[in-house]
């Protein structure tokens, strides 16, 4: 090859590179997806506009912001039961609003839903499963389950979609399996669970939407 071709062929993969930076910084908005600035909902009565915050300076929220956590939970917590991220859980709250088949729990203490919480969501905290009668009070009440004297029917169990803290709450998992009367214990079908395992830190960590005073 000669010098003049090695010169052109560096100016034009220098200007197909340059192109792509541009463009790639040229964005107008931080998107959701490809394309995608907000979503307007309205889940379990609660009107919002779903988006990230388009501020260059917004940081997290200094509930989440340090890293002085306890051991991360494991990608699956029980065989069965998917876990998901921000796109897969955005979907549910979508479906949820007209599908009364999906809940959105948050399965944290109150005191935390209080603070910050993903609108939009139900709480239904995982110490409700420490006890069996207030376990299938709130499985009759927010997730579909028949109580028939006892016998608990799952026929019309819902999807429920869980997150709590983030990777290293084990609110949720104690929900799903560990507390005493958790719904795996009392026989809800594990494929009808999701787990968001990202939590209110990862929801935060890319500014998504929030209820709550952050404090």
């Amino acid at each position: 090859m000669t010098i003049l071709k090695k010169l052109l062929t560096a100016s034009a993969i220098f200007a197909v590179c340059s192109t792509s930076v541009i463009a790639e910084g040229d964005s107008k908005f931080v998107p959701i997806s490809k394309g995608v600035k907000s979503i307007e909902m309205n889940l379990n009565g609660e009107k919002f506009t779903l988006m990230r915050n388009q501020k260059a300076e917004n940081t997290i929220s200094e509930l989440y912001n340090t890293t002085n956590r306890g051991a991360p939970q494991p990608m699956i917590i029980a065989p069965g039961v998917e876990t998901v991220g921000e796109l897969e859980f955005i979907e549910y709250m979508k479906k949820a609003q007209t599908d009364k088949s999906i809940a959105i729990i948050d399965s944290r203490k109150p005191g935390w839903s209080a603070k910050l919480r993903i609108p939009g969501s139900i709480n239904v905290p995982f110490t409700n499963f420490n006890e069996k009668e207030t376990a299938i009070e709130w499985m009759e009440d927010e997730m579909g389950v028949i109580d028939n004297d006892g016998k608990l029917d799952f026929s019309e169990a819902k999807t429920v979609v869980l997150y709590c803290n983030g990777y290293w709450c084990g609110q949720t998992p104690a929900m799903v399996k560990k507390a005493k009367y958790s719904l795996l214990n009392m026989g809800y079908p594990a494929e009808k669970i999701k787990y968001y395992r990202g939590g209110m830190q990862a929801w935060t960590s890319l500014g998504f939407t929030v209820v709550g005073s952050g404090k």
